[in-house]
């Protein structure tokens, strides 16, 4: 059986919550195993939704707040609305140990802020990273940085290239990482020279926690050769919004294919099962749920437009980045 776990969750945060956040626990909890949560946020909005999704009371905790952080304040704004908003009582709960991991779809600002006022930085790391999961074609990548950090020197990406290794090997059984940097080519020579001083520094490393694999182009990402993309925070935001767009536009336009015609909607029923699996594939909310590395207890960022079913699929990642043993794995690799 496996251990009980508690994971600290900001009710409060992202579009139409509490709503999707508690209909998304409800999903979790009806396939996750001893799984506790420490849900923050107003009580009066929170209750009847317990009852609505019939969620087991002796499962969760609510912790009753009638402040949060909004999605248009600032990072500041949001640390000096105090700390009784329900984002900051979250992280204050993982900070005193009585959560093994917190999770908030709310404002991506306010989060890092709040949890690096509240929680220690792993020793060595000098930055954190955003890390998420994309889908390639023999199964997932892990991506990262996604928007932490504009700016990045070499030491930071060795560093990300072991903190992403460390939670690919939590989220898939230990299954051996394989490093490449993002990159406008795949010669030595070509790219700026952080990331070609990287390169040589990833080389020289022989750690077995990961297989570095040298470079891979934006065009390769999908293919799997590799599956732990390391890069700064501007390449990977700007690559991230680029897939997420082009994914939503080959399925909007493949839906009006199949929309605008009776052979187009002969063809979509004869092959329903198949654009089903294709629709899945590009589906973000089965990859929800981004993972704040560097700091020393575990921080999931889920997407703030998302709805239940990809909120529970964040919970999803928490849970397996607790059970993985993340941190440990990090701080026993980290030089």
């Amino acid at each position: 059986m496996k251990k009980p776990i508690t994971i600290a969750i900001d009710a409060m945060g992202g579009d139409n919550s509490p709503q999707k956040v508690i209909e998304g626990i409800s999903i979790h909890a009806k396939y996750s195993k001893n799984v506790n949560y420490k849900i923050f946020g107003d009580r009066s909005l929170i209750d009847p939704l317990i009852e609505k999704f019939s969620i087991n009371k002796n499962k969760i905790e609510i912790f009753h707040t009638n402040k949060f952080v909004e999605g248009k304040d600032s990072a500041l704004a949001a640390a000096k609305k105090g700390k009784d908003t329900s984002l900051w009582l979250s992280i204050e709960c993982l900070k005193n140990n009585e959560a093994d991991a917190i999770i908030s779809a709310g404002n991506t600002g306010a989060l890092f802020v709040i949890a690096k006022l509240n929680l220690k930085m792993i020793e060595n790391i000098d930055k954190p990273a955003l890390s998420g999961l994309w889908p390639n074609n023999n199964g997932m990548n892990l991506v990262l940085d996604l928007g932490a950090n504009i700016e990045c020197n070499e030491k930071n990406l060795v560093d990300f290239s072991l903190m992403g290794s460390a939670l690919y090997r939590a989220l898939f059984n230990n299954d051996t990482p394989k490093v490449a940097l993002l990159n406008v080519g795949s010669e030595e020579i070509k790219g700026n020279n952080v990331v070609k001083n990287t390169y040589q520094k990833l080389n020289e490393i022989k750690n077995p926690l990961y297989e570095f694999h040298g470079y891979v182009e934006g065009n390769e990402i999908m293919e799997g050769r590799v599956n732990v993309i390391v890069t700064d925070g501007f390449t990977g935001n700007i690559a991230l919004k680029t897939a997420e767009g082009t994914a939503k536009f080959i399925v909007s336009e493949l839906k009006l294919a199949l929309t605008n015609s009776i052979l187009g909607k002969i063809s979509s029923l004869l092959n329903s099962n198949n654009l089903k699996k294709f629709k899945n594939k590009l589906d973000p909310r089965l990859y929800n749920g981004a993972i704040l590395l560097g700091l020393d207890k575990p921080v999931i960022k889920s997407h703030g437009s998302t709805d239940a079913l990809g909120f529970s699929h964040s919970i999803q990642v928490c849970e397996k980045t607790i059970r993985g043993d993340l941190i440990n794995k990090i701080k026993e690799n980290i030089m």
